[in-house]
């Protein structure tokens, strides 16, 4: 997707035009233009001098944007420019405004003095207002090219309604005052008194400067919605320690090469990605992922850009630089977001494309019936300049961008990354969410609870085979195997290695072909005993996973391996629940098993046994229910993530260019699930607000500037008050956009109720056994503190969370002990 720069744009209607322009072109397959960020996204195979070439056909400027000044961070500040031109317009426009004011409606209206010369020379006192309001629209001449422009082209934007107003307020004032001249020829006095009231040259250029502030507070508001991209951009380090033969130099991150070797003092920024070669310390990363405490880390871990060195000396090597960054791929991801268009957008582009014609023929029309009822030309007129200068395109224009803006700046804050803004609109309304459990709703980092050898083999014998075995696969339970192993038994180099998804694994080792795997898998090679099948349904029962392993046909024992569930995982199920929407965990764990973690957590369905690639089709049926978000880790989920309406990838980290996925969630909790389709949600009602007040604002607004409401209310419209509410109405859209700044996506952290529970344990003999029930209580995330003795045959427990009597009765079962009784404290 290339993006660009468009200048010359000042509605939706510019928008609108510009977009349907460069969508013409042959070869463009998608256009979205953002009137907040003056960007355009365009793909497909078409050259740069054919988009260059259309958008100046339709009468704007268009350049490529420089993205690697955005990964810098060093971007020229557009918007403080345009803030401080429209600043000396309108303190230019305001020093000749109040001196017109005083010689129209000052001296006028209220007496105020002049001087002798002019006191009784009415037509001086035209001929002054003329030439000022002939100042304020020098000044503001740009509405008039603008709009004069896109007239001529047929493409009439709001800069054309400005145009036009102050001209025809001008026009008319111009007429009187030669109405003026004729009347002093034929020393007519009370006629040329009378035509002074006729004047409008006041009004002329009160719109000018009416409209530019609205503008100024307009731009201010934009400002604000662009402060989260600003201040990531901010967070970019400008210089690093670098290591070059032997010597430490200062350079700019710039010149920072991969591969390169650079150091981190304690409190500076991490100036590129890089691999940690020697030292320790702990990094605070909550610049990228909103977790403010800080991640211990050592030699062999990654560390990101422009997160800080709070602790220890490190040395590290550039892993990614430049535009590869952490950094820069979410101010990318950001800044790409905001470019592109919710579909909701539509409505107000296609309203957008007519807005201005029929404004300017509402207008004319209007003038016209005023005439013909006698009601003479002047009154006529008024009535037309404040249809024009009512009317406000802008502020369908910004409706949706503003919010989209704003909504990625917060999601940015807190981890949370949209890729679009239609995965922002459409997160907000799932109703379906589908939860991968390795990973997600468990730690994904199984450890080993039970290791039952058959009666002909011993402990050494299984752990021989099944660390062997082990050791080539990936998958989280084969590790949790060879964690537990590595230090008892050696390894032994198998041979033709086989894995099989979802099932098992076999292989060559000496001369036995041995298997490991679920009770399915195995059961095609050898048919399993009664009592060891009734044994692993008792572990899967206490959500443990079995694995089974045969050698040669023979039975060689099951190891359990169980993963912990995240401390978080509860709470954002049960959050989603509240929310209305239905839970659904998918795993490969046989039933028994899965139905135990799904209890625990609350799900209301689980799907056991589902392999890699069947994970797809369960989501095609779960669509068929609603709208559907899949959460996974972002790599072994990919063909979910992608048939999902919405992918949801959790724990991404430092790898966030997760192209399977529509939402990429920095940390590894899933409490950011709510939070992300709460955002949604929240920016979604906004565009609505948005939508809403832009189109009844013109749908009052309109038919009052016309006359509509004179006969029956007596409701009269100045063209001066209809060009206030025109700079007030954008600036209204902007300012509800930045009200999602105050949404509250996490509940607030209440004060944790610590639980203490005494376990009578029979079984314990000595230290060995007492260390042992310690350190598998200690391993449960529920569990804060752990006081084991053998001597009392007690273990104290101190809780954090919620477990029940069963739960950790079987954990210290499990370790061959039995648990007598359980108690509160």
């Amino acid at each position: 997707m290339k993006q660009y720069k468009i200048t010359g744009m000042s509605c939706a209607a510019c928008s609108t035009r510009v977009e349907k322009a460069v969508s013409n072109v042959e070869g463009v397959d998608y256009c979205s233009v953002n009137l907040l960020t003056n960007s355009m996204s365009v793909e497909g195979i078409v050259s740069d001098s054919d988009i260059i070439n259309a958008v100046s056909n339709a009468g704007y400027g268009v350049n490529l944007d420089n993205k690697a000044e955005i990964y810098k961070g060093n971007t020229s500040n557009e918007m403080d420019e345009e803030i401080s031109r429209l600043k000396k317009r309108l303190f230019a426009s305001l020093f000749f405004l109040l001196i017109l004011m005083y010689f129209s409606m000052g001296h006028t209206m209220w007496g105020f003095p002049l001087p002798e010369l002019m006191e009784k020379n009415h037509v001086m006192i035209a001929l002054v207002q003329m030439l000022l309001a002939i100042i304020v629209m020098v000044i503001n001449q740009k509405f008039f090219i603008n709009g004069y422009r896109s007239l001529i082209k047929l493409a009439p934007n709001m800069d054309t309604l400005v145009a036009l107003g102050s001209t025809a307020a001008f026009a008319y004032s111009t007429f009187i005052l030669l109405e003026m001249t004729d009347a002093l020829y034929e020393c007519d006095m009370p006629r040329i008194i009378g035509y002074m009231h006729d004047l409008y040259f006041e009004s002329a250029a009160m719109i000018l400067t009416l409209i530019t502030l609205g503008k100024l507070l307009e731009a201010h508001s934009k400002g604000k919605t662009t402060n989260a991209l600003k201040g990531l951009m901010n967070l970019s380090p400008k210089t690093a320690t670098v290591r070059r033969d032997g010597k430490e130099y200062v350079v700019l991150v710039d010149e920072v090469k991969r591969g390169e070797i650079y150091v981190v003092r304690p409190g500076e920024s991490i100036p590129v990605d890089g691999v940690i070669i020697e030292g320790s310390s702990a990094i605070n990363e909550s610049v990228l992922t909103g977790e403010s405490i800080p991640v211990d880390k050592a030699v062999g871990d990654e560390v990101s850009a422009a997160t800080i060195n709070q602790s220890g000396f490190i040395v590290c090597e550039a892993v990614r630089v430049g535009e590869d960054t952490t950094l820069s791929q979410i101010i990318k991801m950001v800044s790409d977001a905001a470019s592109t268009k919710a579909p909701i957008a539509k409505i107000a582009d296609k309203i957008s494309g007519i807005f201005v014609p029929f404004v300017i023929i509402a207008a004319i029309i209007t003038t016209i019936v005023w005439i013909f009822m006698d009601e003479g030309i002047g009154f006529a007129l008024a009535r037309g300049i404040s249809v024009l200068v009512i009317s406000c395109p802008c502020a369908l224009g910004l409706a949706t961008p503003v919010a989209i803006m704003v909504g990625n700046g917060v999601g940015a804050k807190n981890g949370i990354m949209f890729k679009n803004a239609e995965s922002l609109e459409y997160a907000g309304k799932i109703n379906v969410v589908a939860l991968d459990k390795t990973g997600t709703i468990t730690v994904g980092r199984p450890t080993v609870t039970d290791v039952i050898p058959a009666d002909n083999f011993s402990e050494r014998d299984l752990l021989e085979i099944a660390l062997s075995l082990e050791m080539k696969s990936e998958h989280p339970l084969a590790k949790a195997v060879v964690e537990y192993g590595k230090d008892k038994v050696d390894v032994i180099e198998t041979q033709e290695f086989e894995m099989f998804p979802g099932n098992g694994l076999k292989a060559k080792l000496l001369d036995k072909m041995v298997y490991a795997g679920n009770a399915r898998y195995i059961s095609e090679y050898i048919s399993l005993d009664k009592n060891i099948l009734n044994k692993g349904n008792e572990l899967a029962s206490m959500g443990k996973t079995p694995i089974y392993y045969i050698a040669n046909k023979e039975y060689v024992g099951t190891i359990a391996v169980a993963d912990t569930i995240k401390p978080d995982s509860k709470e954002a199920i049960t959050e989603l629940k509240k929310m209305g929407i239905r839970v659904v965990m998918l795993t490969g764990d046989n039933e028994k098993t899965a139905k135990v973690i799904g209890e625990q957590v609350g799900v209301d369905e689980v799907i056991a046994e589902v392999l890699p690639d069947g994970k797809e089709s369960v989501i095609g049926e779960l669509k068929e229910r609603g709208y559907v978000a899949m959460v996974g880790d972002g790599i072994n989920d990919a063909p979910a993530l992608t048939s999902a309406d919405i992918g949801i990838a959790i724990g991404a980290g430092t790898d966030i260019a997760i192209d399977a996925a529509d939402v990429v969630l920095m940390k590894n909790t899933l409490t950011d699930v709510p939070a992300a389709i709460k955002l949604s949600q929240c920016t979604l009602r906004n565009i609505k607000q948005n939508l809403f007040w832009a189109f009844i604002y013109n749908i009052i607004g309109i038919p009052l500037a016309a006359g509509v409401f004179i006969g029956m209310f007596g409701w009269k419209l100045n063209p001066m008050f209809g060009a206030a509410a025109m700079s007030v109405s954008s600036f209204c859209v902007v300012s509800n956009a930045l009200r999602i700044n105050m949404v509250k996506l996490y509940k607030s952290k209440k004060e944790i109720k610590k639980m203490k529970k005494i376990m009578q344990i029979e079984g314990m003999m000595c230290g060995h056994c007492e260390a042992r029930v310690k350190k598998c209580l200690d391993e449960l995330s529920q569990v804060e503190e752990a006081i084991v003795s053998h001597e009392k045959g007690t273990a104290e427990v101190l809780l954090n969370v919620e477990m029940s009597y069963a739960e950790l009765k079987g954990v210290v079962e499990s370790q061959g002990y039995t648990v007598k009784n359980i108690s509160d404290i």
